[in-house]
């Protein structure tokens, strides 16, 4: 490889780590939105999957985000958990009137 691709391989390489470190440093906590007042236990989970995202955090940090992409994927799945724990509490609202 000649040294001009070898930079424009460096370049595009250290983008895109950028990029994706970026998006996933982005994305956040889950928010709390359930009403511990109307659902308690909906709004405990939603405590606890909270927390669950946090330590995945603690645990990418100690481990220099080299997992493999394992804990992003546990991180997606706990926001999906957060989703779905929104939608069981508008429900029970509905059914409640």
């Amino acid at each position: 490889m000649t040294p001009m691709i070898k930079t424009r391989v460096f370049v595009t390489l250290l983008g895109s780590a950028l990029l994706i470190g970026g998006f996933a440093l982005g994305q956040g906590l889950p928010k709390k939105n359930v009403s511990g007042a109307r659902h308690p236990n909906i709004a405990a989970a939603q405590r606890l999957s909270q927390q669950a995202y946090e330590k995945i955090i603690a645990a990418q940090q100690a481990n220099e985000w080299d997992m493999q992409g394992h804990a992003q994927k546990a991180k997606e799945l706990l926001d999906q958990v957060n989703n779905e724990l929104r939608a069981a509490a508008t429900a029970a609202n509905v059914n409640k009137k």
